[in-house]
């Protein structure tokens, strides 16, 4: 006997507008119990009941894959009661239909076939779009992959031997061994006195972004959350900060600006932007006169971050804990 089938539900009427029933609809079949059955073709539920047991008895239909218990909830005085109530599917209706009055069976099979039908329809073009956008994501894919590739032979060529370029991507292949093992960094590695940028510092480089963008609404504040991002990070419990290192500071300044949405528009740029603004701060942002994180790696991360879930944050942040530890080595 199948489970309980999902939730959608539509009104029949006959056609002279006398009966009206409740019909639940899956994606593929209708569903009545034996009380609608009686109420549908104008006759008792023990005449319903008989026919049905007759219709399983004879092998015209297999219980198991034609009934299903769904949920009922009743009110009985004050209480409402929840109850497991036998359905049957359209297959049954009409076998029943054809046996009791097979004018009203006709008239509800034409009806339920319709709006199957419909249901269908709209399936199909619901998973259309769903397949064209996963599509459209794959291309996206392939084509970063087949950049990367276009690198990747540049600098094989370029080298002096062939292990020479393998040694330019060690630590990003690292970085993705770690990730798959569960082993990204959970602490920073730079234990300085932090140097803090303060509210009207950020919201000046927020400003200057404004008129490069052009915007009505790029960096216009929803809330005050802003705020907060940027002193979360300055957090401490019992005397210890939340955050010891600049990695651990910097990598929830950057979790925290994006998802907290504090603007109309600009957020993932700002976030991105303040980032940057801590580790210069910070005296963090360059080595050997390099910066330590590329434009395309900043933008991957931020994206990142933009469509992580709220249970992945902790991951989230460690890959990017990790990525600034490796930027020093």
């Amino acid at each position: 006997m199948k489970n309980e089938p999902g939730n959608k539900f539509e009104i029949y009427k006959t056609a002279d507008g006398e009966t009206q029933i409740e019909v639940k609809f899956t994606t593929d079949t209708v569903w009545l119990n034996q009380y609608q059955l009686a109420h549908l073709f104008d006759t008792d539920r023990t005449s319903i009941s008989k026919h049905i047991k007759k219709i399983f008895e004879t092998g015209e239909l297999e219980e198991n894959s034609t009934c299903a218990k769904i949920a009922q909830v009743q009110k009985e005085g004050q209480r409402e009661i929840r109850r497991e109530v036998l359905h049957y599917n359209l297959d049954v209706i009409i076998s029943v239909g054809y046996r009791v009055n097979s004018v009203l069976g006709t008239q509800f099979r034409i009806w339920a076939t319709k709006l199957l039908k419909d249901y269908l329809t709209e399936g199909y073009v619901i998973n259309e779009k769903r397949l064209a956008q996963k599509n459209q994501e794959i291309k996206v894919l392939k084509d970063g992959i087949s950049i990367l590739n276009r690198v990747i032979a540049k600098e094989i060529e370029n080298a002096e031997n062939n292990s020479e370029w393998l040694n330019l991507f060690s630590k990003g292949l690292k970085l993705l061994d770690d990730y798959d093992n569960g082993k990204l960094d959970q602490k920073g590695k730079t234990f300085v006195e932090t140097v803090f940028p303060d509210y009207e510092e950020y919201i000046e480089m927020i400003n200057k972004m404004n008129s490069e963008f052009k915007s009505d609404i790029f960096a216009k504040p929803k809330d005050k959350s802003f705020n907060s991002s940027i002193n979360q990070i300055k957090q401490s419990f019992s005397g210890n900060e939340l955050y010891p290192s600049i990695e651990e500071k910097a990598a929830n300044l950057l979790y925290f600006i994006v998802k907290n949405h504090s603007f109309v528009d600009g957020n993932k740029r700002i976030a991105a932007a303040c980032f940057l603004l801590f580790l210069e701060k910070n005296k963090m942002l360059q080595k050997n006169n390099n910066t330590i994180i590329s434009n395309e790696t900043l933008a991957s991360l931020t994206l990142y971050i933009a469509n992580s879930k709220a249970e992945e944050s902790e991951t989230v942040k460690r890959l990017i804990i990790s990525l600034l530890n490796r930027s020093k080595m």
